[in-house]
């Protein structure tokens, strides 16, 4: 499973639900936790919930596409597959067959930062499950060869093809990635990698990224649910404690601040019915101090559909079929992206014109506290749904141990967002949105270059 940057409707995920949840303690959302560290470097993060007899074992590697390099994208995501080929006690199609018989089920997904993989089922298979991942962790590279890497490389062609080259509007990402960013960048392409260099991946290649990266000091594993933590260490320190650390650990890639001069206009023909505007500005890095007034705007302005954009657009004049926003922000930059859909009949100036008046007034007048509480609520509502499975629990103790660098962090992470003020909102609309530059991309139908936004747009 490819996890990427959403287009077309784009809503903060929180405006979705905005019960009345500011009342709650902070604390009551804190998830306990024990943490150790093997001597090769793995680190276990173990969560204790007696609530339903099942159990998740999530593992994070540290290592995305923002861990390529220009002529081989695209291996993180194809690796993702590759792991579940079989290892060397494990032979193909048996890591899905063992687990489906003892109930369980498993998935991973791939990001810019990291590649995760997990596992869920009664708390009886937490033993299997931990063996399974031991294995492919220590012992995939003796069983890797070119028939299983082309099998799924093909799957993975065939995944760019359904959701990037043959879906309407599925290049619009992949085409402002390389604007926004220098070549040189590991942001500047898309996490599915382009086609020539899933070709021209080798066995050898593969191999290599395997080294580097799937190594248990470039891991953490999250356990939760329903298990006894004394066990559940003695089986990790039996499966994993064998697997050598590398090393040298891997180094994520530095590089300096992306910034736009200034703007760019872009048109792109496409095999679409109506044409779609979108707009990308610069943004910051995840947990930078920004990063929370920058979701506010984005979810006031366009983030659902109580926003202001999806009322007027939308709703009341009805010029567009959808309009969302998101700030989005990463391990090593942030990018914040606004698109919509024209009505038929409508030009996307139209559209811009909607758009730039409400983020002029946002910058010029503000928001309002009742729009700031509905976000910070909505906060809380999505933050506590997500920790309702022992699945969500796990997967944000490792977002947390690998970004803010401890898995002890979600009290701090929501105080972030309860001390935003309207003057902050304001403030990064003027400093990052509001008559910055930017990239402004319109999709069109085929032969239909007439649709597309001017040089300027509606400023």
């Amino acid at each position: 499973m490819l996890v990427r940057h959403r287009l077309g409707l784009l809503a903060s995920a929180w405006c979705v639900a905005i019960a009345s949840l500011g009342a709650q303690s902070p604390k009551a959302s804190r998830i306990p936790f024990e943490k150790l560290t093997l001597p090769n470097g793995l680190e276990v993060i173990l969560h204790v919930d007696r609530s339903v007899p099942i159990v998740t074992v999530n593992t994070w590697y540290k290592v995305g596409s923002g861990d390529e390099k220009p002529g081989r994208t695209g291996f993180a995501h194809l690796f993702e597959h590759v792991m579940f080929m079989g290892s060397q006690h494990v032979p193909v199609g048996k890591f899905d067959e063992w687990l489906e018989a003892a109930g369980a089920n498993n998935n991973g997904s791939t990001t810019t930062d990291r590649t995760n993989y997990y596992e869920t089922g009664p708390s009886n298979a937490l033993p299997l499950m931990l063996w399974l991942d031991a294995d492919r962790m220590g012992w995939l590279l003796p069983t890797m060869d070119k028939p299983k890497l082309d099998l799924q490389r093909d799957v993975v062609k065939n995944e760019r093809r359904q959701n990037t080259d043959n879906v309407p509007y599925g290049k619009a990402y992949e085409t402002l990635l390389p604007v926004m960013y220098p070549p040189d960048h590991p942001y500047s392409w898309d996490v599915i990698g382009s086609m020539v260099d899933l070709s021209a991946a080798s066995v050898g290649d593969v191999s290599e990224f395997f080294r580097k990266y799937y190594a248990p000091n470039n891991a953490s594993i999250a356990i939760a649910g329903d298990f006894d933590a004394d066990s559940a260490k003695a089986w990790v320190r039996k499966y994993f404690g064998m697997i050598p650390r590398n090393a040298d650990a891997p180094v994520r890639p530095t590089v300096p601040a992306a910034r736009l001069v200034k703007d760019t206009v872009m048109v792109l023909e496409d095999r679409v019915q109506l044409p779609r505007l979108y707009y990308m500005w610069h943004g910051v890095k995840a947990f930078s101090a920004d990063e929370p007034a920058l979701d506010a705007l984005a979810a006031i302005i366009a983030g659902g559909k109580s926003s202001r954009l999806y009322r007027s657009m939308v709703y009341e004049k009805q010029i567009a079929q959808d309009v969302g926003m998101n700030n989005s922000s990463d391990k090593l930059d942030g990018v914040i992206l606004l698109s919509s859909t024209a009505k038929p009949g409508v030009h996307p100036r139209q559209l811009a014109a909607e758009i730039d008046a409400a983020i002029r007034d946002v910058a010029e007048r503000g928001v309002t506290e009742r729009e700031l509480t509905r976000v910070k609520n909505g906060v809380r509502a999505s933050l506590l749904d997500e920790l309702s499975s022992v699945l969500g629990k796990a997967d944000r103790l490792n977002y947390y141990n690998y970004f803010a660098g401890t898995p002890e962090y979600i009290d701090e992470d929501l105080a972030r967002y309860e001390r935003l003020t309207v003057a902050d909102v304001q403030r990064v609309a003027k400093q990052y949105v509001s008559g910055r530059a930017r990239i402004a991309l319109t999709v069109v139908p085929e032969g239909k270059k007439e649709l597309a936004l001017a040089a300027g747009g509606s400023r």
